[in-house]
């Protein structure tokens, strides 16, 4: 049964995956993109081969691949599941944008396919009354003499003809035309016409008499309205060109501001915690907690050395790595976990395993961080001077027989002190409080690592990062040191908490 559902909910993943992809090729290649150009064809080549990168990412280390392989497509595969998460983000919020420029974009032009409405026609000749046609080629108004090619001003015809034109449309007279002169669609300017001096004179005179009364605009109304320039509009390949790269853009800042934080190292974050039976000497008691370093084909020496680091500089009095020490086997991870020897503290290092420990074999591990330095805490407790320190195996380890045993690790102890837990997964803080634990200490949910990832945490954790009472127990849950996957955290800031323990009796 848990195979099948495992099956049918890769399945749906897979589904979901092509379904985004699909969609993503359209906005970001289809309707950007010439067909058949070289864009296209390298945007197309792109959208079968990262998320190819991706699911080779995922699986590669599982499928016993060479960890040389595992670290050529960790970079690019992980880091396209980070871009794609804010890729599609970004498109979706451009969506309502693209419908309503769509929307107004046909209402400015009409239904699909068809040409703008044309505004009211301009008459052609300014002497035709309406619904009149204009006269075909060698037409004369009765009334004018021709006078081909004359042009007594000696400044060329077109002004008289104008001025002629404008006396005539002026009078509201109707243009007579020559007995056998049929009537067409011929453009003015093809008119022979010409009126004689002293009837252009006369006529213009009276024109002019008509404008003075009518004021400007009337003087003005013979000249054709010249057309009022098309409003321009934006194509629809530049607009979804300009959203792509804006979400482009603002997924690939988020990504590497994300990316930053985690290369850079985690950051101290310091608590004080209160514990009702802890005594007045163990007053300021300060526990380094490390969880989620993550060790793999991305993370490795350099990042372990950070962090070390950074807890040596805290000077703590005890330190806790509380599981998820590493993605992958002894003999592929053993030297970038080296500098974990270089770790100190008053009261030593101390370990228990993650989930991600049984994906490559949690006993080869608790061997070598014994050889590290550090004290492995399988189901067991250690009474230290001021309260005791208890640790459980990772739920993940009951798939071998060797699960959290919490009446192992917490039954048999004296009561009147105070008790820390370390357990990977908050969500066993229902048997640390009916064990009576005082301090339970976790890790596990990377405080969702990737925004909005830790409303999907709320879902499988009662805490997923800081400090929460559940009666009388006490949970604190750190982000974690590394991340999983993509190196990249964003809206959850990696850290090394330094919980400080306070006595109600100081």
């Amino acid at each position: 049964m848990t195979i099948v559902l495992f099956a049918a909910v890769a399945l749906l993943v897979l589904a979901l995956l092509v379904l985004v992809h699909r969609w993503l090729w359209i906005r970001l290649v289809r309707d950007t993109t010439a067909p058949g150009g070289a864009v296209r064809r390298a945007g197309t080549a792109l959208a079968f081969a990262l998320p190819l990168l991706s699911v080779a990412a995922l699986v590669a280390g599982r499928a016993g691949a060479p960890f040389w392989l595992e670290r050529t497509v960790a970079w690019p595969g992980y880091m396209w599941l980070a871009v794609l998460l804010y890729l599609s983000l970004a498109m979706l919020l451009a969506e309502p944008v693209r419908a309503v420029w769509l929307r107004r974009s046909n209402a400015a032009t009409g239904p699909a396919g068809s040409s703008p409405k044309p505004g009211p026609a301009e008459p052609t000749d300014p002497r035709v009354p309406a619904g009149e046609d204009a006269p075909l080629p060698g037409a004369q108004p009765q009334g004018i003499p021709a006078a081909a090619g004359a042009d007594p001003t000696g400044s060329g015809a077109e002004p008289r003809h104008a001025a002629a034109a404008a006396a005539i449309s002026g009078s509201g007279a109707e243009p007579q035309f020559r007995e056998g002169a049929g009537r067409g669609t011929v453009p003015q300017a093809t008119l022979a016409a010409t009126a004689e001096p002293t009837a252009t004179a006369g006529l213009a005179a009276q024109a002019g008499q008509h404008a003075t009364a009518a004021g400007p605009a009337a003087a003005d109304s013979s000249q054709p309205t010249p057309a009022e320039p098309a409003p321009t509009t934006l194509s629809r390949r530049r607009f979804a060109r300009i959203a792509a790269g804006t979400a482009a853009a603002a997924a690939a800042g988020t990504v590497g501001y994300g990316t930053y934080g985690v290369l850079r190292g985690p950051r101290v974050k310091r608590v004080q915690v209160p514990l009702a039976k802890l005594p007045r000497a163990a007053h300021g008691f300060r526990i380094a907690v490390v969880s989620d370093i993550h060790l793999g084909p991305i993370l490795g020496r350099a990042h372990t050395t950070r962090i070390v680091d950074t807890i040596n500089r805290t000077q703590p009095d005890l330190i806790a790595v509380v599981g998820d020490l590493v993605d992958g086997s002894v003999h592929d991870l053993g030297p970038a976990a080296e500098p974990l020897r270089g770790l100190r503290s008053r009261h030593g290092s101390y370990f228990v395993t993650g989930n991600h420990e049984y994906f490559s074999g949690a006993r080869q591990w608790v061997d070598h961080v014994r050889e590290l330095g550090l004290t492995p805490l399988e189901n067991a407790r250690r009474e230290l001077p001021y309260f005791d320190l208890a640790g459980v195996n990772d739920i993940a380890g009951e798939s071998e027989g060797h699960g959290p045993d919490f009446q192992a690790a917490l039954g048999d102890r004296d009561r009147t002190r105070s008790a820390v837990l370390l357990a990977h997964q908050p969500i066993v803080i229902d048997e640390a409080v009916r064990y009576g634990a005082d301090l339970q200490l976790s890790g596990h949910t990377h405080g969702g690592q990737l925004w909005p990832g830790e409303y999907v945490a709320e879902l499988a954790n009662p805490t997923v990062a800081g400090l929460e009472r559940y009666g009388d127990t006490q949970l604190y849950v750190s982000r974690g040191a590394g991340a999983w996957g993509p190196p990249v955290r964003v809206g959850a800031p990696s850290d090394i908490t330094v919980v400080e323990l306070a006595s109600y009796q100081a």
